[in-house]
């Protein structure tokens, strides 16, 4: 009667907790997993019916949790984190379910908060690195401005040097400011897909003949191949940019480079059956694979000191990625050091 009671209490508290979207485990007094549901088993898929629990959770402090709570009676929490195969962090709410229905259970509720713990990190980098790159610039600006005051006040060369150099770095900042604002418009209207015609091919020659200028004076030819029209949903303005971004970063970062033998940035669109694929492609140096992951990353560069140099705030990667997003489209990068470097954005075309 006894086992016939305990197999109907499991299936029960099995129902009970199939219908919660939160990860939650059962176990009994022996410490074996009475019930356990969809979420958790995907969170942990060696956690099993009938197991001993440190069998498919590996975790002491879970273990540890378990053993206070059912000391005591009453609820414990722990947080724990695991590295392997990929760095997670969950927190676990213990509890001891007593009572005349049910046998001494305990329920474990289990929240990942690997995503919360993510943003709030890239949110703090994201602090110090706009802090440090307005800091910079700040600083330069109000040495300048201390020596034209005083020492160089009479000194009409240095005056002519230093403001020429103040303008730069209030250029740079206001370069940064417009990247960040960028940034923040196009991750407020995320989740908004925009759907008005787009020629891309348009799009592609207005940037080449917008960045010619900037390509002779490096000596880098752009080379443009497009069929006549290809039409996709979009925002016009904002597909500029990622093709602004994309090109500009070809002509100063790769074929301009004083390695690079073959000095061609060459930009391809091809139209297919439901989408069309962008191409940005140089002959320069090429990036290491360890960059590549971390490439549209707020801030990364591979060359601080050059990006700066040429003007970078380190924002146009992370800013066509999120376009290309907002756009429902995927951004490919593929590189071979010493080959060169492809940026390869495809897109859905019109009503597809």
């Amino acid at each position: 009667m006894d086992k016939d009671r305990s197999a109907r209490d499991r299936v029960i508290v099995g129902r009970l907790i199939d219908a919660l979207p939160e990860a939650v485990i059962v176990i009994d007094a022996a410490d074996r997993v009475s019930a356990v549901n969809a979420p958790a088993q995907a969170l942990f898929p060696a956690v099993r019916p009938d197991d001993l629990l440190a069998r498919g959770l590996r975790a002491p402090d879970v273990l540890d949790a378990v053993t206070r709570a059912r000391a005591s009676g009453h609820p414990e929490r722990a947080t724990w984190l695991e590295r392997v195969p990929v760095e997670r962090y969950f927190e676990l709410s213990v509890a001891v379910m007593d009572g005349a229905a049910f046998e001494p259970m305990m329920i474990l509720t289990l929240h990942d908060l690997s995503e919360a713990r993510r943003v709030e990190r890239m949110r703090v980098d994201f602090v110090a690195n706009a802090s440090h790159e307005l800091r910079t610039p700040l600083a330069s600006l109000l040495g300048f401005v201390e020596t034209l005051q005083g020492p160089a006040r009479e000194d009409a060369h240095a005056r002519i040097k230093f403001l020429g150099i103040m303008r730069e770095q209030a250029q740079r900042m206001t370069r940064l400011v417009d990247d960040l604002l960028s940034l923040s418009r196009i991750e407020q209207n995320l989740h908004l897909r925009p759907q008005t015609p787009v020629d891309m091919v348009s799009i592609l020659r207005h940037i080449a003949d917008t960045l010619a200028p900037m390509a002779r004076d490096n000596d880098v030819v752009l080379k443009v191949d497009a069929p006549a029209a290809v039409i996709v949903g979009g925002d016009r303005d904002e597909l500029l940019r990622v093709v602004e971004n994309l090109v500009e970063n070809a002509i100063k970062y790769g074929a301009s480079e004083q390695t690079s033998a073959d000095r061609r940035v060459e930009i391809t669109l091809v139209a297919q059956e439901r989408q069309c694929v962008l191409s940005v492609r140089d002959h320069g140096p090429g990036i290491a694979p360890e960059h590549l992951p971390r490439l549209t990353e707020r801030f990364y560069r591979v060359d601080a000191g050059l990006s700066r140099a040429k003007g970078g705030t380190g924002l146009g990667l992370a800013i066509v990625k999120h376009i290309v997003a907002r756009h429902r489209g995927r951004l490919g990068i593929e590189s071979t050091p010493g080959a060169g470097a492809t940026f390869r954005v495809t897109l859905p075309l019109k009503g597809r």
